[in-house]
């Protein structure tokens, strides 16, 4: 850590907190990459449904993502997402995505092959990710920690207006949710859990402007830090 010149900050939360949202944020007013982890999982997730690989096969699915290339590629209007060379940005946004995404990740190997490849990616600094486990197992040194929280209601509600063409009602889509919450909360690897050391902002009453200003003050009160430091 004490090599990097600039920060890297971790996000974390439940679905539908805002994480995406605050890290696409962030990384464009400080000028930091922003690495989506849930893309990445997302990706894989993608090739498992068009291979025919089983969700619940471990071995099987690590060997997919051993021999899969996964890039984030930063752009103006947020990640381009690459899998083997093929954009699959969009496509991995979709529900059947998205859920298969949430069922993979509960295995450790896959995970700590995802650890790896972030890591990888995060070594200089200058970096935002968000994800589940992002301040606990991915990047445990990082020097800003935020547990972004919100109530399932308020979280569900985001999701439905996300999706303009109702395909689910409200209802469907909080119960979902708290299934996504129970799943990420009691995993064996690397269950949803705020680091020791993290900011928890819950957002449930919050603006996402409210939100980005605590953020930033929270990232300029440890660059000062940091800069005091060397």
């Amino acid at each position: 850590m004490s090599m990097r010149k600039k920060l890297v900050i971790a996000i974390d939360g439940p679905a539908g907190a805002g994480k995406s949202t605050l890290a696409a944020r962030l990384a464009q007013k400080l000028g930091y990459i922003n690495l989506e982890s849930g893309a990445m999982y997302r990706a894989l997730a993608l090739k498992a449904l068009a291979s025919g690989v089983g969700l619940e096969d471990e071995a099987a699915l690590l060997a997919l993502a051993q021999g899969s290339r996964i890039e984030l590629q930063p752009a103006s209007d947020g990640n381009r997402v690459r899998l083997d060379g093929r954009d699959v940005s969009q496509r991995i946004r979709e529900p059947d995505v998205t859920d298969a995404a949430s069922k993979l990740s509960v295995h450790p190997g896959v995970r700590a092959w995802m650890v790896a490849r972030q890591r990888e990616m995060g070594a200089q600094g200058g970096i935002i990710m968000e994800g589940r486990d992002i301040g606990t197992k991915v990047f445990p040194d990082a020097e800003v920690k935020i547990f972004l929280d919100a109530a399932p209601e308020v979280r569900g509600d985001r999701r439905f207006r996300q999706k303009p063409d109702g395909s689910l009602p409200p209802e469907a889509v909080i119960a979902e949710l708290r299934e996504r919450d129970r799943r990420d909360r009691t995993r064996a690897a690397s269950p949803l859990v705020p680091a020791p050391d993290a900011v928890i902002i819950d957002s449930t009453d919050m603006t996402i402007d409210e939100v980005m200003a605590r953020a930033e003050a929270i990232t300029a009160a440890r660059q000062k830090q940091k800069a005091a430091t060397h």
